[in-house]
């Protein structure tokens, strides 16, 4: 696994070397088209739906409802000489099944923020600065019976800060951003799994009689070299596709295990309201640990803690209202 992940690091850093001597025709970029300056926002609000129901069927099933409300808000600054860009993200999801309690599929927390400057006008080079903040807005539970949350608002949250550099000449369809200067700071803001040391931070310390003598810090901070991608186009008439790659390595500690969150999203267009999404989501982390807690052969209860790929899958049709244009058409006359 190592292999592979130190494979996907070095493959990634190859690519963002080579970026500036390609073509911008490689991207899709026309090099002899204008970017638009000043502000261009965008904010958006979405509902997805998906409802499954069995009356009298013979081949059995589980009746089950659920349902995403996501909110997308864009503000993006372009000068001669510099850009800011700078998004929030909210999605949380529930999912509601017969016989079964009610638990969430989505919760999402995210502000990224990115300003660059160029370097010289002939380079598709730019100095960037980036911040990134990630947490969610409920308790999480390995299981909708479960009464043990594994997670909670700021339990974790991440901040990662740095300064690199970014390519592309038009950053709103592709970039690449180099930072071998960032800072990783991961938030446990929760007692019990800040003692547990979920996260990567370090536990909490017992006596022999199980009493907590020192307890586990909520702070974690690391040092090391960032990589990100990004590509955003319309790829057919009415299906654009979202990539994002980032790729973490702290210098100090275990340089090498390389942190990777890929995320790819393709929106189907059906009309102006009406939206179809496809999406995959696959994460590593090093610092977070998975337990098995039984062993299929023997039946007898083991617990295995080592790092795992996680991946979250999602197909949903739902209305996602433009609320720029809503705004902009209600005030016409």
């Amino acid at each position: 696994m190592q292999y592979i992940k130190r494979l996907i690091f070095v493959c990634f850093f190859l690519m963002s070397i080579t970026a500036g001597a390609q073509p911008d025709s490689l991207f899709f970029v026309d090099p002899t088209s204008k970017l638009d300056l000043g502000w261009n926002t965008k904010n958006e609000v979405g509902l997805t739906l998906n409802q499954v129901s069995f009356t009298n069927w013979n081949a059995g099933g589980t009746n089950s409802i659920s349902a995403i409300l996501s909110g997308r808000a864009v503000a993006k600054y372009r000068a001669e000489t510099y850009f800011w860009n700078s998004s929030l993200s909210l999605r949380y999801g529930l999912n509601k099944q017969e016989d079964r309690a009610l638990f969430k599929t989505e919760d999402v927390i995210e502000v990224i923020s990115n300003f660059g400057l160029e370097k010289s006008p002939e380079s598709n080079w730019f100095y960037s600065a980036r911040f990134s903040f990630n947490t969610q807005f409920a308790n999480g539970f390995s299981s909708p019976n479960d009464n043990n949350p594994i997670s909670r608002f700021m339990a974790p949250g991440y901040v990662f800060l740095g300064a690199g550099m970014e390519y592309g000449r038009h950053i709103n369809r592709f970039s690449l951003y180099a930072s071998p200067l960032t800072l990783k700071t991961t938030f446990v803001l929760d007692e019990a799994l800040a003692n547990q040391g979920a996260f990567g931070v370090e536990p909490a310390i017992y006596d022999m009689d199980g009493n907590v003598i020192k307890r586990g810090e909520n702070i974690r901070q690391e040092f090391g070299v960032l990589f990100t991608g990004q590509f955003e186009d319309d790829i057919f008439e009415n299906i654009k596709l979202n990539s994002r790659l980032r790729l973490y390595t702290d210098y100090l500690v275990n340089f090498g295990n390389v942190d990777v969150d890929w995320e790819v999203n393709l929106d189907m267009k059906v009309n102006k309201f009406v939206q179809a999404t496809l999406g995959s989501h696959i994460r590593y982390d090093h610092d977070i640990k998975s337990e098995v807690e039984t062993n299929e052969i023997t039946n007898e209860e083991v617990v295995i803690e080592g790092p795992r790929i996680q991946w979250k899958q999602l197909l949903g049709v739902g209305v996602v209202v433009d609320l720029d244009s809503l705004v902009s058409n209600a005030s016409q006359p």
